[in-house]
């Protein structure tokens, strides 16, 4: 019997759910309390930087502590930091202090991802590594469908048996905290003790920065990383307000029971079929052949945004489709992302490298971000998601001249 499964199950749903949490729902609960668009993406943009400098943190996680105990730690500290945010929510200065907190919890949860993704390749062998890569990838998106569905719709419902939305959020934050705490119990007492030998130094950190923007085509390569999820980036930011805000500012009016199944079970499945999807492709005839059709799909079924902001249709179904439509083309063409980033980093430093790329991939959808509610507030949803539309442009220009082998 694998032991693996023992731990990797609740390991894996332990680092999806802080991040969503983090990244995607807190834009849903601070549409329900009030906040504007603009300051919600500006704001909130900032929680990717902890993702972005992970790779400039991840030497120093490697070299002090183990990463079993940067795990339990981690974990202790975010399940804290959630039952905090219990406390601040109902209170009159919530913006500022809930804010100030979750930049902290991302940090923890990014130093997470770091040791956790450490921790799964020490404690086992090749072979089980192997075979537990689908079950850490399944039980991921299983935290995500609970994070944007199961605790957005139970913020929904909540709110009709208590004080209103702030003190909805504020016992789903309390649930949540309660919740990783007691993972960090489970994990202190289930996770093996592996023995750890650093895997870099902080002196040749500096070779590391040098050769990877000494690489073939880094230009490219660069531009590439920053501007194929450009309107994506922006899109992300503005969707749940849309589908939340009411008719009269132009979105479409649903309640947070809606948006959470719709954006976060839905769209989340349809997201992991386009992921499956994809691989399988690439895998039967190389990313050559379908870097285009995933370009495609990564950026033509925006378009489903625009025409739900002219009709502003209710219709549950109809925007679940057009939803399932869009995530289902965003998972097939990642997939394409995903595997231009593990090609571009080949070489001595590879896995450090694709820990660079992914941190220029989190800036490309932070600054992207910020200002996307200024524009939006500035355009209205209709002309918003043209913009959004004209913002897949330069990606698909740039992939043009992407470097990649036939297979």
């Amino acid at each position: 019997m694998r032991k693996g499964w023992k731990w990797i199950p609740t390991l894996y749903f332990a680092e999806g759910l802080p991040y969503v949490l983090i990244i995607t729902v807190s834009v849903i609960m601070y549409k329900n309390l009030g906040v504007s668009n603009a300051d919600i993406a500006l704001y909130t943009s900032w929680f990717y930087l902890p993702w972005v400098i992970k790779p400039l943190w991840s030497p120093v996680v490697d070299l002090l502590k183990s990463k079993r105990w940067w795990v339990i730690t981690m974990q202790t500290l975010l399940g804290v930091g959630f039952s905090c945010m219990a406390f601040f929510i109902p209170t009159s200065f919530f913006w500022q202090s809930t804010l100030a907190l979750l930049w902290l919890l991302a940090f923890c949860s990014s130093t997470h991802d770091i040791a956790a993704d450490g921790y799964y390749m020490i404690a086992q062998d090749e072979s089980d590594q192997s075979f537990f890569v689908g079950v850490r990838n399944i039980f991921y998106r299983v935290a995500m469908v609970f994070g944007q569905g199961v605790l957005v719709m139970a913020a929904g419902s909540l709110s009709h048996y208590v004080d209103g939305m702030q003190e909805a959020w504020a016992i789903v934050f309390g649930v949540v905290g309660v919740l990783t705490l007691s993972i960090a119990v489970y994990h202190y007492f289930t996770l093996p003790k592996a023995k750890e030998v650093a895997s870099r130094s902080l002196g040749n950190v500096r070779d590391l920065f040098v050769s990877f923007f000494k690489k073939k085509g880094i230009v490219v390569a660069m531009l590439f990383i920053l501007f194929y999820r450009f309107g994506e980036a922006q899109l992300s930011k503005i969707a749940s307000p849309f589908l939340l805000d009411g008719q009269e500012a132009g979105g479409l009016g649903l309640d947070n029971e809606h948006v959470g199944f719709i954006y976060g079970t839905i769209g989340v499945i349809a997201l992991l079929a386009g992921g499956l999807l994809g691989g399988f492709v690439v895998a039967r005839d190389g990313l050559k052949k379908w870097l285009w059709p995933m370009v495609f799909a990564m950026n033509v079924p925006n378009l489903v945004y625009v025409f739900l902001a002219f009709t502003q249709t209710a219709d549950v179904w109809v925007v679940s489709s057009c939803v399932a439509l869009e995530q289902l083309g965003y998972g097939f063409g990642f997939t394409a992302f995903t595997l231009y980033l593990i090609h571009f980093s080949q070489g001595e430093y590879k896995t450090a490298h694709y820990a660079l790329c992914t941190g220029f991939m989190a800036l490309g959808m932070m600054l992207p971000g910020m200002v996307s509610g200024f524009v939006q507030e500035a355009l209205g949803y209709s002309m918003f998601f043209v913009y959004v539309i004209i913002c897949c442009i330069p990606g698909m220009v740039i992939a043009k001249w992407l470097d990649i082998d036939a297979k």
